[in-house]
């Protein structure tokens, strides 16, 4: 599997002086808070067919692990990611607070990090500086193999963080965004807390708030965390090239929804600031919808839905052939002539 060029070839070195970076105050203070956020989802994970086959899943569970599934999942991909990294549409004020807060919910980090983070990672996608690139140690098999758990998870572990003024000064500016981002432990709490509160109402009985918060707290996070991180890992090495991008940017269909559209991966480093992300017929992309929903409701403006004519300039292949099934909007598809 051949590298991009300009892929990195080799682990970094000397990324303490980048202006970009910042050293933790304490890495090893990092290090155990992220295996904290990291592990503890992921051994209910791991604990959940055993636990289920003795204590059995209740539909309660199902229902609570849905909803704060899809509240904080979409927080992410409809906020933490269209809205707040690549200001895909203008917000009003209690729906750009409202999206703040559900993205805080899954567990991934306070949104200033988040932000920070992922606009870096379009800065140098798949090249040095990249925070979480699985070209990283280079492109034979052993070296992916090693890519490909890195861009995973063990990015995280990394005792540098990146600059928050140079990546998202504007967000910083923001008063209510930045208590948000503050208030990110209090808001994770919450995410486990609420579903163990409702589940125990809901059934009136201790076990009842257990199984809600194994099911619908830490195996709920677990899962959409890892859906999260194979964007950066699996949909920057496996998958189909549907437009011409200077990276290894993939689309995953069988990912798609599972994360809300994120997964339609190549489009999005072709097109960084598109509202859609899954633009060609049949790829479903929830996401978008709620932003058109959002859009309805007078709740959203200036969303930039895909351009039939700029993205077919992008079509990996096509020679810039005009896309019949490229859509607007969620709702409607480009004809041929239409598109040309």
């Amino acid at each position: 599997m051949a590298a991009p060029p300009d892929v990195l070839t080799a682990p970094s070195t000397g990324q303490q002086t980048r202006p970009d970076i910042e050293p933790e105050l304490s890495s090893t203070i990092h290090r155990v808070l992220v295996a904290v956020f990291v592990a503890a989802p992921l051994l209910a994970l791991f604990a959940a067919a055993p636990f289920a086959w003795g204590w059995g899943l209740g539909w309660h569970d199902i229902v609570l692990a849905f909803g704060f599934y899809v509240v904080s999942g979409l927080g992410i991909s409809a906020g933490f990611h269209r809205y707040f990294t690549h200001s895909s549409f203008k917000a009003k004020r209690p729906l750009r607070l409202a999206l703040a807060v559900a993205g805080s919910l899954a567990f991934e980090g306070p949104v200033l990090s988040w932000v920070a983070d992922h606009r870096r990672h379009h800065k140098y996608s798949d090249r040095e500086g990249d925070p979480h690139s699985p070209w990283r140690f280079g492109n034979d098999w052993k070296a992916l193999s090693k890519g490909l758990v890195f861009a995973h998870m063990g990015w995280l572990f990394e005792g540098n963080r990146t600059s928050q003024e140079k990546f998202c000064p504007d967000l910083l500016a923001d008063s209510g965004i930045r208590r948000v981002s503050n208030w990110f432990m209090a808001y994770a709490a919450a995410s486990l807390l609420l579903p163990a509160l409702a589940g125990g109402l809901w059934s009136m009985s201790l076990r009842g708030a257990l199984t809600a918060l194994f099911w619908a707290g830490f195996v709920r996070v677990a899962l959409l965390q890892h859906v999260t991180w194979s964007i950066n890992s699996i949909c920057h090495t496996f998958g189909k090239e549907e437009f011409a991008t200077r990276d290894k940017a993939r689309n995953v269909s069988w990912l798609a929804i599972a994360s809300f559209g994120e997964s339609w991966h190549n489009l999005h480093h072709a097109d960084p600031t598109c509202a859609r992300h899954g633009v060609l017929k049949g790829q479903i992309d929830i996401a978008a919808r709620l932003i058109w929903f959002f859009e309805k409701l007078g709740w959203a403006h200036d969303v930039r839905w895909p351009d039939g004519q700029r993205l077919s300039a992008k079509r990996a292949g096509q020679g810039g052939r005009p896309l019949g099934s490229m859509t607007r909007n969620p709702a409607a598809t480009i004809p041929d002539s239409a598109a040309g």
